[in-house]
């Protein structure tokens, strides 16, 4: 194992446990978190590297990614909490515990009796000399009457003038070290899996109006509490709207505190302690209880929200592209005019143009001339319409125009979100200098229709709006789930190194924006690449790049057939054996899957090369360059429906899924405000989780069930009606 698992203090028990988890072998394990430590890219382990791994899919590779960054991440954390107790005198037991700790959760209980805070009562009462008081209390073994014990910690000029005083400080201090008691802690931990979290509104905020209001009286159970509304009482809260609270079956856990602190019930002081025992439940432990679990509830929502928002993204990157046509992108509006944008079959930019055919000019004629001529001009096929402001009025006017003109124009509706965002950014000013934002917004529109992935991998992926609550998670995380969901798609679909833009290029595993922008540099001022081998001329693009980004790169009528395919350079051996075995050249066998199947795969087994291996060389030959996304289809909005008044209940349309939340899916039918698909309402069969139901992307048959005008608000069903 490299020796970056130092990282690691038992890395052996970290294998065993993440293979027992994922029900594989250690030795694999071991193997991937080898190449991960490496630096080698999941996509690349994952479809190169199979025999290493003995076939690690790329699911369960990310599980051990994972499951190294939250191990380095308790290492960080045990690491400062050992240096932040150095200078202190701690029992040796409980600093063993804390190295022993494999728990993030577990570790932070341990801590915190240990950690700098601000002066309690408990701490004032230790300086008026109660402690002991205190210790004969916890251990309920004096003898003796109450005035007898307490007036030797009378003193006044310690600030206890008499016996009650004495015996409330001495209370105090009781509280604090029973609640700081690691194992009662934890108790509180296990007690609160049958407790809820309720919201209340705060007095003077429940207007009916705001967006939280249907959690001003709301209540969770810990063990079920759904993400999204998780997540949405923790918002309403942070905004001073309601308060959360623990709810717990206090007389259960007070009896269970009272058998546990209360050793002796006939001690003197017994009644006194019960009621300390009340104190310290409802002041400390309740309290400290339920920040922890509001931050595991937040900790739980935001990993599955994360990994929500993941998937949709995975589907929208891997939508179907409409393909290389050429296409004008249209960004609607209406007293600015609509913005057109023509670009040619591979994404070039051509021309562009500002038409009027929505109010309040609504100069058709002149709009369908001047579109007219540009479908004529550059033999356009496709034509693409932002979904904002004006979108469907837009729509209706170029299908008008289309059917009018009897065309063989195919007019779809794309989503504009972050198109705005990138038409401003740095990296759509480097590629159109000379453009207005509104033109770089429509050619944006134009290239998501050709290729949605190649064009959304320039935005940041939080801005893309499939996700939930984003704002409200760890955005580190976030970035990191989703970068890695983006390069999954980048890398599964392969990129074709001699068009592919610097932001596309970045997005390959092993090549990031420094060498992306290196590659783009190199073929501008040397040309085309003709074969893979060329990209070791790119400065800084070494060996290890080369091995991990290669094999995702593809040149078209380059010198090597085989660069056009998932072919790895390391492998263009197997496939010349291949064709010596066949008698036949390398040409003859791309696509021609009856010479591919006379071909035994065991004979081709090496000690470099696996059994996996030459299958997946076969089955790439047999149809190289293959797109895994489906064919496009395009949604068919209701003509007659353009805003929500349109609507009544019991209508049925055709709507394409927008966005996919574990409670539902939003779908847009044409009304600039999208619909709620619930859960419900999704199957006459129980769904128990609509991710696996629909998808982002997803053209669906739907009826409208209820409208809410004041707030825009539809309900929607896929169920047959009663």
């Amino acid at each position: 194992m490299s020796n970056n698992s130092k990282s690691l203090p038992d890395p052996d028990a970290f294998c065993r446990r993440v293979a027992h988890a994922l029900h594989v072998s250690q030795r694999q394990v071991e193997q991937a978190l080898r190449l991960l430590l490496q630096g080698r890219t999941i996509p690349f382990i994952a479809r190169y590297r199979k025999e290493v791994t003995c076939g690690l899919d790329e699911l369960q590779l990310r599980l051990i990614e994972d499951g190294l960054a939250e191990a380095q991440q308790l290492e960080d954390r045990r690491a400062a909490i050992l240096k932040a107790l150095a200078a202190k005198e701690i029992p040796e037991s409980v600093l063993a515990a804390i190295r022993a700790c494999d728990r993030k959760a577990e570790l932070e209980q341990l801590y915190l009796p240990w950690r700098s805070k601000r002066k309690t009562r408990a701490d004032q009462a230790r300086n008026r000399g109660l402690g002991p008081l205190a210790q004969l209390l916890m251990e309920q073994s004096v003898s003796g009457s109450p005035q007898t014990i307490l007036s030797r910690f009378v003193c006044s000029n310690r600030d206890v003038p008499d016996e009650e005083a004495a015996l409330n400080g001495a209370c105090d201090i009781v509280a604090e070290e029973w609640s700081n008691n690691a194992t009662v802690r934890s108790w509180m931990m296990e007690q609160s899996r049958y407790g809820s979290i309720k919201s209340k509104v705060k007095r003077g905020r429940n207007d009916e109006s705001s967006p939280f209001r249907d959690y001003f009286e709301h209540s969770e159970r810990i063990p079920s509490a759904a993400a999204h509304r998780v997540l949405a009482m923790l918002r309403a809260a942070n905004e001073g709207v309601v308060n959360l609270s623990l709810q717990l079956d206090d007389d259960r856990v007070l009896h269970g505190l009272d058998r546990r602190f209360i050793k002796k019930p006939d001690f003197v002081f017994a009644d006194r302690l019960r009621k300390t025992v009340a104190d310290c439940y409802r002041r400390l432990l309740r309290p400290a209880t339920q920040a922890v679990v509001l931050q595991q509830l937040r900790e739980r929502a935001e990993r599955d929200s994360i990994a929500v928002f993941a998937s949709n993204l995975r589907e929208l990157l891997m939508a179907p592209p409409a393909g290389t046509r050429p296409t004008i992108g249209i960004d609607p509006g209406f007293r600015t005019g609509c913005k057109l944008a023509v670009v040619d079959a591979i994404g070039n930019f051509v021309t562009h143009d500002t038409i009027y055919p929505t109010p309040p000019r609504s100069d058709t004629q002149t709009a369908t001339t001047r579109l007219l001529r540009l479908v004529q001009q550059h033999n356009i096929e496709l034509i693409a319409v932002g979904n904002g402001t004006a979108s469907r009025e837009t729509q209706r006017f170029v299908q008008t125009a289309i059917a009018d003109n009897q065309l063989d124009v195919v007019c779809a509706m794309v989503s504009e979100s972050g198109a705005s965002i990138y038409s401003a950014s740095e990296t759509a000013m480097g590629e159109f200098p000379d453009l207005d934002v509104t033109i770089r917004g429509a050619i944006s529109i134009a290239h998501r229709l050709q290729d949605p992935l190649a064009e959304l991998v320039k935005l940041d992926p939080a801005t893309i709006g499939v996700g939930q609550y984003q704002h409200d998670v760890n955005q580190q995380e976030l970035r990191r789930v989703l970068d890695r969901e983006v390069e999954s798609c980048v890398s599964r679909i392969g990129v074709n190194l001699n068009t592919a833009s610097e932001g596309l290029l970045a997005r390959v595993a092993g090549i990031g924006p420094s060498l992306a922008q290196n590659i783009v540099q190199y073929r501008s001022s040397n040309g085309r690449f003709h074969n893979r081998r060329a990209l070791q001329k790119v400065p800084r693009l070494g060996s290890v790049a080369f091995e991990q980004a290669s094999g995702f790169l593809r040149i078209v009528d380059g010198d090597n057939v085989l660069d056009n395919s998932a072919v790895h350079p390391e492998s263009y051996g197997v496939v010349q054996e291949f064709a010596k075995q066949l008698d036949s050249g390398v040409e003859n066998l791309i696509a021609n899957a009856e010479l591919l199947d006379s071909l035994d795969p065991q004979q081709f087994v090496s000690e470099q090369t696996g059994l996996a291996t030459v299958t997946d060389i076969l089955a790439e030959l047999k149809r190289p360059g293959r797109d895994p996304r489906s064919e496009y289809t395009a949604v068919k909005f209701d003509d007659g429906v353009q805003r929500i008044e349109d609507l009544y209940e019991g209508m049925q349309l055709e709507g394409v899924v927008t966005n996919v939340t574990r409670f539902g899916a939003f779908v847009d039918i044409g009304v600039h405000h999208d619909a709620l698909l619930h859960i419900s309402q999704m199957a006459d069969h129980y769904v128990s989780d609509a991710i696996r139901e629909v998808s982002v992307g997803d053209i669906l048959l739907v009826r409208v069930t209820s409208i809410d005008l004041d707030r825009k608000r539809i309900g929607l069903s896929r169920k047959q009606p009663e």
